[in-house]
């Protein structure tokens, strides 16, 4: 399908209007271009450069004949200057243009006038119904003057790439009012007034608007009246609306090609879309809160659809059983949305389906029936043209169903990581067309089929992290010629290969780690002269590398021979590709350290056995070097001043450490390292966690906008805590226990952002995991007075750990704004003063350790309301009261709060008193409420309440002349509010 099919019919449109009178649109030998339009264009090429032959044809009288023009062969005036793509043509462009009065078609796209301004006296061009200058280098503001051009049907400005034009206003867009197509793509459109839909909804005509990657944003979901009666295509992709979805466009009955995809958009998809009769693309994807319920949304009658793609929503329902009413669909995809639970209903035959992409939801269940109901798509069956499907990244669960093997002109099968399970069925083996099969991270079990060694066309076959078993022979690999990527990783495959086996193929990327391959290297490998990336890890492998492996290794960009028994010594230069990830780790290489002849970013050499000093130009042979591993060796000496991230090693790091620009993880524990943190290594802006010792400097918290992690545990550090510290905007984990540390705890800390914001997505960061898990994010942290190692789930965890230091003043009440916190760890230090009441802020708090300090005064009965906080330790303090026994705080023992003397209550066994108590002091009462009152004001309460009961009645006593006027006034009143009642 064309993707723009009405702007090609305008562009013709126009080409028809302007060479209508030339037959088959070619120059007449009697046409004549008028003498003062022939010097026009004459001086337009000498303004340009031309690098290839375009203008070397305007030569001669009759310009017409030139290439690119395009005459009136009556008039010979020129109508039309075509200069699409023609070798780059550069340089200055002429007003001489304004001289064609006629002019009605300019293309200059596809030209790198570099980056000159769009000339303003094109808006003087009155005629122009044609207007292309995409991808031509130029840059600047687009001039307001083209709105002058009311004659204009095609504007186009788009740039592929910089640099980028720029609109600052929009109103110009509304005196083209003959406007017909649009296309703005990457104009920077971002400084434009907010009406500038609304402008766009002024025009008439318009029929294609193509506004992707501009830099809008604000809401998109008001209209207040739908003029866009012509609009059949509508391009606002990649923009950043932030808006509810825009409602209106299911009014649009004209609309054939609908692309809001990445725009950020939320709420709900409309309904509507199924009922639009022309619709044949909608592509929504990648804004990842738009919802509707499928069923509902496929219940129309979708006449025309082609294609539709979702991915990256929460479109939820399950997969229905039966697909309905879309028969002309083409593609389909619903990628990473959450479709799940709800009625599956009918989607339609999709009897012409060729692409089924539903990848990266939540879809559950098995894969239903789809292959019943045929007699709606003829003699041929329901997916008959279907060519890939794409299921991975679910929740389907069951077994592959055998009808799968009747999608018999199938190329793609993706089903990758899901929770099928039970065997392969045999229908597979009928999947002849099939290029790509993809079933890793399945539950899948039972043998590999030998039948999969007869899909001549197999380009990809990937089974890995499965529970497959097996021996693997030279038949399942018989016909495979053109196999490129073959993953049998984490599986329990056994490779029985003859060892002079031959295989037919000449694999790109081989990943068999976790198979049997041993005990020796596979020697097949030797012919394998085009493998790319090697993955053969934990494969039981034995021996030294052979010698001809280092002729293969040179075009390899991973090579991972990790977890074997592989011996010996490596070149002290072997040869990969540049920027390659290398891991020999977890062997028995010896040795000095061995370095490639090219840079690379990844090296790993850890648990091994190398021996001798670092290379002193390590860093200049790898400039790039991302990674690096060096643990559990037998190395010595000094750090060289080339680099940093070695283990067992002693002396001070080096300043050079700060040119280490792209460092994100900087390890330097468990050494025996001296001196002082070197000032440079202020300068690793993208570090995102470190270990590292010495003392706390300011500029720590300049700069580090990344920074998750600072880990200074077990360490001499001491001075204070440097108030930049709350600059650190992603710091998530603060671990500054065991030092010296000295000084009040600075309020400044209740800023660190990440702290404060609850942390929901949990995200497994893997250092340099470019194609390969190699530094495994992981920290060890005091939670619940226990060491726990966290790894997958520590992008949840925000914690400050504080403890065994010499921290003195008041408990920092600012403290109470992180409201993400989950561990705070401030014991065995010297605070004082009260735990503030607004501690109850802190709802995330799952561990509370503020044991051996000076705290004094209650304990905040807020604390209850703490649902989260599963451990607590208060002992050893100076406070007093009674302990809270509501909510969370009834759950904890005695040796939380043991310790305090002035406590009482459960669970301590000491109870609180109601009377004078003279270890509180004269004249104080303690109540069950846990507050302390002042004798004197029961007292004073008492007399008050019986002075002013007894007083009145003795003073009538003893006056009965006043008694009886009292009581006779009190009769009175009684009387008539009685007998006004009465008459109510």
């Amino acid at each position: 399908m064309e993707k723009f099919f009405s702007a090609t019919l305008l562009v013709i449109a126009i080409f028809t209007t302007i060479t209508a009178k030339l037959p088959c649109n070619a120059q007449t030998d009697d046409q004549k271009c008028l003498p003062s339009e022939r010097k026009a264009l004459l001086e337009f090429r000498n303004g340009l450069n031309d690098s290839g032959t375009t203008l070397s044809s305007w030569r001669g009288m009759n310009c017409c004949n030139w290439r690119g023009i395009t005459c009136d062969n009556i008039t010979g005036a020129v109508l039309g200057i075509d200069l699409h793509g023609f070798l780059n043509l550069s340089g200055e462009i002429s007003t001489s243009l304004i001289n064609l009065s006629s002019l009605k078609l300019l293309d200059l796209s596809s030209n790198t006038f570099g980056g000159i301004p769009i000339p303003n006296f094109f808006g003087s061009l009155k005629n122009l119904q044609y207007l292309n200058l995409s991808n031509t280098g130029f840059s600047g503001i687009i001039p307001p003057f083209l709105g002058n051009l009311s004659k204009l049907q095609y504007l186009d400005v788009s740039s592929s790439g910089f640099p980028r034009v720029i609109v600052k206003i929009f109103e110009w867009v509304s005196g083209l009012v003959s406007l017909k197509h649009l296309e703005m793509n990457n104009v920077d459109l971002s400084l434009v007034n907010a009406n500038w839909l609304e402008i766009l909804n002024m025009l008439p005509d318009l029929t294609e608007l193509h506004l992707s990657a501009c830099g809008l944003s604000g809401s998109i979901s008001y209209l207040s009246e739908v003029n866009f009666t012509s609009l059949s295509v509508i391009d606002l992709s990649f923009n950043g609306f932030s808006s509810l979805f825009p409602d209106w466009i299911v009014n649009i009955g004209s609309l054939v090609y609908v692309d809001l995809s990445n725009c950020m958009l939320r709420g709900r998809i409309p309904l509507g879309f199924g009922a639009l009769p022309h619709l044949e693309v909608l592509n929504m994807a990648l804004n990842g809160n738009l919802s509707a319920d499928a069923h509902s949304l496929f219940d129309g009658k979708w006449q025309r659809i082609e294609v539709i793609n979702l991915a990256s929503n929460k479109v939820h329902g399950k997969l229905p059983s039966s697909i309905g009413n879309m028969v002309s669909l083409v593609e389909f995809d619903m990628f990473d949305n959450y479709v799940e639970g709800g009625n599956p209903g009918t989607i339609g035959s999709l009897c012409k389906l060729v692409n089924f992409d539903i990848s990266g939801n939540k879809m559950n269940g098995s894969l239903p029936k789809v292959l019943e109901g045929t007699e709606k798509c003829g003699n041929y069956g329901p997916f008959h043209s279907l060519l890939n499907v794409r299921l991975s990244n679910n929740r389907l669960t069951g077994r592959l169903p055998d009808w799968l093997g009747q999608l018999k002109n199938l190329e793609t099968l993706s089903l990758d990581f899901n929770l099928f399970e039970g065997p392969l069925p045999d229908s597979l083996g009928s999947l002849q067309n099939l290029t790509t099969l993809s079933l890793a991270g399945n539950r899948l079990n039972g043998t590999l089929p030998e039948s999969i060694g007869q899909f001549m066309n197999l380009t990809v076959l990937d089974v890995s992290s499965n529970f497959l078993t097996g021996t693997l022979s030279e038949v399942h690999f018989s016909k495979l010629k053109n196999l490129k990527i073959l993953s049998l990783a984490s599986n329990s495959f056994i490779l029985g290969v003859d060892s002079n086996w031959l295989p037919p193929f000449q694999i790109r990327n081989l990943n068999m780690g976790s198979c049997g391959l041993g005990p020796s290297f596979p020697v097949w490998l030797k012919t394998q002269n085009q493998i790319m990336f090697l993955d053969i890890s934990n494969t039981s492998v034995s021996g030294p590398i052979p010698d001809w492996f280092w002729d293969l290794s040179f075009n390899l960009s991973l090579l991972n021979v990790s977890f074997n028994q592989l011996q010996g010594q490596i070149p002290s230069s072997f040869e990969v590709t540049p920027f390659a990830d290398v891991d020999f780790s977890s062997n028995l290489f010896e040795g000095p350290i061995p370095l490639p002849n090219v840079p690379i970013e990844l090296l790993d050499l850890s648990n091994n056995q190398f021996s001798g000093k670092i290379p002193q130009n390590i860093r200049d042979v790898m400039p790039d070097l991302i990674f690096l591993s060096l643990s559990n060796n037998q190395l010595t000496g000094q750090i060289p001043s080339t680099i940093g991230n070695i283990n067992n090693l002693m002396g001070n790091v080096p300043s050079s450490m700060g040119k280490c620009s792209f460092l994100k993880v900087l390890d330097l524990s468990s050494n025996n390292l001296s001196g002082e943190i070197p000032n440079s290594i202020g300068q690793l802006n993208q570090l995102q966690k470190n270990n590292i010792e010495g003392t706390l400097p300011p500029w720590l918290g300049q700069g580090f906008r990344s920074l998750r992690i600072i880990n200074l545990r077990s360490n001499t550090c001491s001075g204070e805590i440097p108030f930049e510290l709350s600059n650190l905007s992603s710091l998530q984990v603060l671990d500054l226990a065991e030092n010296s540390f000295i000084g009040r705890i600075p309020p400044s800390s209740g800023d660190l952002k990440a702290m404060a914001e609850e942390q929901t997505m949990s995200k497994y960061l893997l250092y340099a995991n470019y194609r390969g898990m190699y530094y495994e994010e992981s920290l060890v942290v005091n939670l619940k007075n226990q060491a726990q190692k966290f790894t997958k789930t520590l992008s949840l965890l925000t914690a400050m750990d504080l403890s065994r230091n010499n921290f003195s003043g008041d408990f920092p009440a600012e403290l109470a704004k992180l409201h993400g916190l989950v561990v705070l760890n401030l014991s065995r230090n010297h605070i004082t003063s009260q735990i503030p009441e607004s501690i109850s802020r802190m709802h995330q708090l799952a561990s509370l350790d503020l044991s051996s300090n000076d705290l004094s005064g209650i304990i905040p009965s807020s604390m209850a309301s703490l649902s989260f906080l599963s451990y607590l330790n208060l002992s050893n303090n100076n406070l007093f009261g009674k302990i809270p026994d509501a909510g969370q705080m009834s759950t904890f023992g005695a040796n939380a709060f043991e310790g305090n003397t002035g406590l009482c209550g459960a669970p301590l066994n000491a109870k609180c008193p109601r009377k004078e108590d003279p270890d509180k002091g004269n004249g104080v009462i303690y109540d069950e409420d846990n507050v302390f009152v002042d004798e004197w004001f029961y007292l004073s309460i008492g007399l008050g309440f019986a002075a002013g009961i007894l007083v009145p009645y003795i003073v009538l006593m003893i006056r009965k002349p006043w008694s009886e006027k009292y009581f006779d006034f009190v009769d009175k009143v009684t009387f008539k509010l009685f007998f006004a009642r009465r008459r109510a």
